[in-house]
């Protein structure tokens, strides 16, 4: 056993064989780290200038959009060393040893300049440090404070390049992320609609497809799909494929894989009873009427009662025509009114109400909520922030910043909107009560119908 000696895994020169062309859809962080391997290549175009190369840059970005391969990208195209390390592999259960570990990583890698040092999920050792006596770390500490000194021995110009990966972004201890050590911060986002297409091209390359396939109309139906999502859709239209005893997959596949990873697999041995199936069919129906009757929703690309193994009875799925990053009031009114559209649509039909509307529920409270205390769209609070939103590439853990009063108004107001939109679903169903039934019984009849089949009943 070796003690204080780093583990890091090192690739020499090829990094694996990745390139930039394998790194779709991240333009802008390809564009920030070319310029690294530019500098790697050629030091003397920017010594003659006096410009020295970042010592350390942080890529942040949320889970799955390909941090650690642009890393294994950059020194794959300057071909140079390259030292990956987690930084929970710091940690050790003997005081001293992460500290140690750091010194002996940076020994190897000035050895092997020019090179390329790794660290991902550094928030595992690079967390803001505690001001106060109790509760601290002093390990991890310990070993920040080594990677900090590390970081100040070296100069700009040794060749050697710190690139590290975190999901959240705010949690690094301040001294670590200002200029001189991690000079620069390239965000990893996920992957806009010519990204996802990009990507799926890219993983398409790995697998038989038929020529038909259309990769924009998959990108479309995979809004907000990370890189390893996408990669891991192809793989799942891949298996689908051979289970299906064919040489190569199709675009049902690929829209099937991307159900699949939405909701589950189907559950083949899941049984309604006849009242369930029809209820479950009016639920659906109820979401998609709703969304085609209000203007600026998204189309409906499918609606299906065919269950699911993430406990979905059915669901309707909506799709974008192209890329969405702001959305009006009205819009998002329109968003919340179709959630609540499966549960108006029971109470029109049947005069009851079932337990189907559970994350509908969930949904169109968030989304509420979020209306009134995050996007000033309250009359009473204008644009005044009530809650504070940290770690949003983790999902985002929202925290109420006002009084116990001013909580019990914010509460009255959400129950109030979401009252006043279901009202308007049941209007709209109301309105459209024989093509509501006629596209149930549609659904009842045929369990899976594609948008155009909706509109054509819904227009005819």
């Amino acid at each position: 056993m070796m003690f204080g000696k780093s583990n890091a895994k090192v690739y020499v020169k090829s990094s694996e064989g990745i390139k930039f062309s394998d790194v779709a859809g991240e333009d802008e962080a390809k564009e920030n780290l070319a310029e690294i391997v530019d500098y790697l290549h050629n030091p003397d175009k920017y010594k003659e200038i006096g410009a020295s190369m970042p010592k350390g840059i942080l890529l942040a970005g949320p889970p799955g959009t390909g941090k650690t391969m642009l890393a294994k990208a950059v020194a794959g195209e300057a071909e140079v060393p390259f030292f990956s390390m987690s930084g929970s592999e710091f940690v050790e259960m003997f005081v001293g040893m992460g500290a140690s570990k750091v010194r002996d990583l940076f020994k190897q890698a000035k050895e092997k300049a020019p090179c390329i040092v790794f660290i991902d999920e550094i928030d595992a050792i690079g967390q803001k440090r505690n001001s106060g006596k109790m509760g601290g770390n002093d390990e991890r500490e310990q070993t920040l404070n080594q990677l900090l000194t590390e970081m100040d021995g070296f100069e700009g110009n040794t060749g050697v390049v710190i690139l590290a990966a975190t999901n959240r972004p705010e949690s690094p201890d301040p001294a670590l992320t200002r200029p001189g050590r991690f000079d620069r911060r390239v965000p990893v986002e996920l992957p806009d609609l010519k990204g996802r297409e990009a990507i799926l091209k890219v993983h398409a390359k790995k697998i038989k497809v038929s020529e038909e396939v259309d990769f924009q109309q998959i990108a479309r139906m995979a809004s907000g799909a990370s890189g390893a999502e996408l990669a891991n859709i192809v793989n799942e239209a891949a298996l689908r494929a051979v289970r299906d005893g064919r040489k190569y997959a199709t675009q049902s596949d690929l829209e099937e894989s991307i159900e699949v990873v939405i909701a589950g697999y189907q559950k083949k041995n899941a049984i309604l009873t006849d009242k369930e199936k029809w209820t479950v069919a009016y639920h659906e129906i109820g979401h998609a009427l709703v969304a085609a009757r209000q203007t600026q929703s998204a189309p409906v690309q499918k609606i299906t009662i065919i269950p699911r193994t993430s406990g979905a009875l059915g669901y309707t799925m909506q799709v974008e025509d192209g890329n969405r990053y702001l959305m009006t009031k009205e819009e998002i009114e329109n968003k919340i009114a179709t959630y609540t559209g499966g549960r108006a649509a029971e109470e029109v039909v049947f005069g009851t109400i079932s337990t189907g509307a559970s994350n509908d529920i969930e949904q169109a409270t968030k989304l509420a909520r979020s209306m009134i205390t995050r996007y000033g769209m309250s009359k009473d609070f204008d644009m005044v922030a009530m809650e504070t939103v940290s770690g949003q590439y983790l999902g985002g853990d929202t925290s109420l910043i006002c009084s116990a009063g001013t909580q019990d108004e914010i509460d009255r107001q959400v129950v109030e909107l979401v009252k006043r939109l279901h009202k308007k679903a049941a209007e709209i169903l109301l309105e459209n009560r024989q093509k509501l039934d006629e596209l149930a019984r549609f659904l009842y009849e045929k369990e899976t119908i594609t948008g155009e089949e909706f509109m054509a009943i819904l227009n005819a």
